[in-house]
């Protein structure tokens, strides 16, 4: 019976794999989107200070939300996302 064990195993994930679900991942290249059509976006770990000095004011600031807060500011054609005083990610709006 331990023979065929190992078989059987092979046999049942080659059997279920099939109805395993995927998970789909879609990863972010806003930072090659805007550097083809000329948008200079906040790097990542860059301050709020920084931020405000390299490109304005914000339209909108939406106050922290969670633990760690995350904040974010609205522009006119992308948005930063600051953790506490640092940006953690910026992207592209989409057109509308």
């Amino acid at each position: 019976m331990y023979r065929f064990f190992p078989l059987l195993t092979l046999l049942a994930f080659l059997l279920l794999s099939p109805l395993a679900p995927a998970e789909k991942i879609y990863i972010d290249n806003s930072y090659r989107k805007a550097a083809a059509s000329g948008i200079v976006l906040p790097r990542r770990g860059s301050t709020m200070k920084q931020v405000r000095a390299g490109f304005g004011k914000p339209r909108k600031i939406h106050p922290a939300v969670g633990n760690p807060p995350i904040t974010r500011w609205e522009y006119s054609r992308f948005i930063v996302y600051f953790e506490r005083n640092r940006v953690i990610t910026s992207v592209l709006k989409h057109p509308r």
